[in-house]
C-alpha cells in the first residue's frame, strides 16, 4: 500500500512540474515584438516551447518563425525589454 501512495505522489508532482511549465513566459506578450522593444499582447495561440520547457507567445505565424531565425538573442532582447 506505501507503494502506491508513493508512486502517486511522484506522479502528482510530475503534473505540477508540467503544469507549471505550460505557462508562458512575458505575460502572453509577442516575445518577437519584445526582442524589437515593442508591447504587443497576444491571445497565445502560436508559441514555440523552448529547450529549457518555456513557452513563448507570439502575435502571428511570421512573428515565431523570425524569432526561431536567433532565438537565444531574441529571447535576450525580449528579457531586457520586458517589464512586469
Amino acid at each position: 500500500m506505501k507503494r502506491s501512495h508513493l508512486l502517486c505522489a511522484a506522479v502528482l508532482g510530475v503534473i505540477a512540474v508540467a503544469v507549471q511549465a505550460a505557462e508562458p513566459e512575458f505575460n502572453k506578450e509577442c516575445a518577437m515584438g519584445l526582442a524589437m522593444k515593442k508591447h504587443i499582447p497576444t491571445d497565445c495561440s502560436v508559441t514555440w516551447t523552448s529547450d529549457k520547457g518555456k513557452v513563448y507567445c507570439f502575435g502571428t505565424e511570421e512573428a515565431r518563425n523570425e524569432f526561431l531565425k536567433a532565438p537565444a538573442t531574441n529571447i535576450a532582447g525580449a528579457e531586457t525589454f520586458w517589464s512586469p
